[in-house]
């Protein structure tokens, strides 16, 4: 079988779904001149295992890439991080961009082209379903498991256009060539209806396919029965969150007929489903080999400490193809340009490389979402205050995480393990990229990145634009070289989802079923205990001004929340958690896009807050605006509030 790194979306076009896709999409014109005769292209789609293979391969094809900053709306369309405003030389597209800077708009909605693509991709399931039962050499186990695999990218999509724009046209199968108008014109399906059709479709296809894959080095990425047990379990905690279990606020969302998209009764007994499948999918798997991801290599030339153990730990579950803790991981989205766009150059001998690029930036107000060393939130550490004095040096205690002797914010200091993982900064140790005795401190990189030093931001977009770097993109083994455009990247695929968040969507689920259970602190303790955290129950009662949180449901949901923002940070989860969760409002409105004073070379100036964009949310922004002209053409498509 060819690997899925090199599918090519397939030629064969259909005009019977094209009539459901017009009344959906109404951007077919083309698309229906390109075969005005389908029946011979069909037949021959199916008439061997080789050509069904490759029509398999174009269901594939229609896979979001995730972690691609111009089409991954989770990237840069939030608060999460930000890039230059104006960029001079851009190296993506940054239309994605303009969604978190307040320019979303009906009449030409950015990021509408999933839409189209998606119902596309959902056009190719069915006609693939429809004729796979024709290939007459393909073994009835491969035929179970192919019609599972289809099945499952069916959910997928209809799951993806769900979380962009909220109840949406349900593509069940393809209509025929002789259906009228109105039934091409289509309405929405309301939200409760749309999750059910997701986890039926899911639950056909789960038990069907193997545990892993049988031949990892031409079929990775093919979907596996963990992948759909996981992302079932992801379903049912989107279909119990607040933005879909009871939204009040969209009650006005109706079709023509009368029929609510939204239930506005909230409903407990999706959270006792999410909770029960998060479970039984931890168990498959457990059961397939899955586990947290550490650090321990067979061979390594240094004795590293176990401060650089435990980064490498949590840098590397990232980027590490194929590591343990990896559940799916999408392998039509490369990593190469994000980690460009995310590397600061730390070899500082060679600055003139135009391929380290560091623009995507972290804001303050991230930064400040991590724990402090003690694993509590800052505000709520006793023993942590950066704001007396707001500087610091560096000493030998530090020097693994910051350069000895470099003045940086205090706020920089004593924080947890993922801060360091995750985040560059000014003065902070990036360990690796040729440097790896941490033995000998002094040799390791570091970025400097005030005005005059060799990180300073500039004007051709080079450089972060808040004074932070997102560390946990490159991968520790790239490396900077001395020709002008010798970057070395080593490539992975775009991890979907991993062992640590089913933990703590388990734990999300469970305590909203139950509140702070044994089980609850058994799971986000894991993922803590990786992270080199102590317990919550431990940190909280030992160092929190608000001891007594973990105690009850409210307060287990507010750190189970943070736990997840800060350990899937930059994982394209945050931009859709916020979402979920319905408190996008708050998060977007209370602190502005903030970032350092980078024209400034004095540390005293240098780490003063300046204000980057005043980001504005409102309750239409839960939700995708559907295309004007889509709304103008089938009347029945209602337009999401607000827009």
């Amino acid at each position: 079988m060819m690997s899925i790194q090199n599918i090519k979306k397939g030629k064969w076009m259909l005009k019977t779904c094209c009539l459901i896709f017009i009344a959906i999409t109404f951007s077919c014109k083309n698309y229906l001149d390109v075969v005005p005769d389908n029946i011979p292209t069909i037949d021959n789609a199916f008439a061997m295992r080789t050509e069904a293979e490759k029509y398999l391969y174009t269901c594939y094809s229609y896979m979001p890439r995730d972690g691609d900053v111009s089409s991954d709306p989770s990237i840069l369309s939030g608060d999460e991080m930000w890039a230059f405003q104006n960029s001079v030389f851009p190296e993506f597209d940054h239309r994605m961009f303009n969604i978190a800077r307040g320019f979303q708009a009906a009449n030409q909605p950015i990021g509408d082209f999933h839409w189209d693509n998606l119902y596309r991709g959902l056009r190719d399931c069915n006609i693939f379903l429809e004729n796979v039962t024709r290939v007459p050499d393909l073994t009835e186990q491969e035929r179970k498991e192919w019609i599972a695999e289809v099945k499952f990218l069916k959910a997928y999509y209809h799951f993806y256009l769900v979380r962009m724009y909220g109840p949406v046209p349900l593509i069940k199968e393809n209509l025929p060539i002789d259906a009228d108008i109105n039934t091409v014109r289509v309405s929405r399906d309301p939200a409760d209806a749309c999750f059910e059709y997701i986890v039926q479709l899911l639950d056909e296809a789960k038990d069907e396919l193997p545990l892993a894959i049988g031949n990892p080095a031409r079929m990775l990425g093919r979907i596996t029965k963990p992948i759909v047990y996981a992302f079932k379990a992801k379903v049912l905690v989107t279909a119990a969150s607040p933005l879909f279990n009871g939204n009040a606020d969209m009650a006005s969302l109706k079709n023509d007929d009368g029929t609510s998209l939204f239930n506005p009764t909230f409903s407990a007994a999706k959270w006792d489903a999410a909770a029960a499948a998060c479970k039984v999918a931890i168990e498959v798997c457990h059961q397939a080999g899955n586990k947290l991801y550490t650090y321990s290599p067979a061979v390594s030339l240094f004795d590293l400490s176990d401060t650089t153990k435990t980064q490498l730990g949590i840098r590397n579950v990232f980027t590490e193809r194929w590591n343990s803790e990896i559940i799916w991981a999408n392998t039509q989205s490369t990593t190469g340009l994000i980690q460009r766009l995310s590397a600061a150059k730390v070899d500082h001998r060679y600055l003139d490389n135009p391929r380290v690029i560091g623009e995507l930036s972290p804001t303050l107000k991230i930064t400040e979402m991590f724990y402090s060393d003690k694993g509590v939130p800052t505000n709520e550490d006793r023993t942590w205050n950066p704001g007396n004095p707001t500087l610091r040096t560096s000493t030998t205690e530090d020097q693994l995480y910051i350069r000895k002797d470099y003045v940086t914010a205090a706020a920089n200091f004593d924080r947890e393990p993922r801060f360091y993982a995750n985040l560059g900064f000014d003065g902070g140790i990036w360990y690796g990229q040729g440097a790896y005795d941490d033995a000998k401190p002094l040799s390791l990189y570091f970025v400097s990145g005030r005005k005059g030093q060799p990180n300073a931001s500039n004007s051709s977009d080079g450089n972060s634009v808040t004074g932070y770097y997102i560390k946990k993109y490159p991968h520790f083994q790239n490396t900077q070289g001395s020709a002008v455009n010798d970057y070395t990247i080593t490539n992975y695929p775009w991890p979907v989802m991993r062992l640590a968040q089913l933990y703590l969507l388990y734990a999300e689920a469970q305590n909203e079923v139950s509140g702070p259970s044994a089980e609850v602190h058994e799971y986000i303790d894991l993922v803590r205990e990786r992270a080199g955290l102590r317990t919550v129950k431990f940190s909280w009662d030992t160092y929190s001004s608000s001891p007594t949180k973990y105690t009850t449901k409210d307060g287990m949901r507010e750190i189970i929340r943070q736990e997840e923002l800060i350990e899937l940070a930059f994982e394209g989860q945050r931009f859709w958690d916020l979402r979920r969760w319905k408190t996008a409002i708050q998060e977007y409105n209370r602190k502005p896009i903030e970032g350092w004073d980078l024209q400034q070379s004095d540390p005293a100036f240098y780490y003063r807050r300046k204000v980057l964009f005043e980001q504005k949310f409102g309750l239409k922004d839960y939700f995708w605006p559907i295309r004007d002209g889509n709304i103008l053409v089938n009347k029945k498509l209602k337009q999401n509030i607000g827009w």
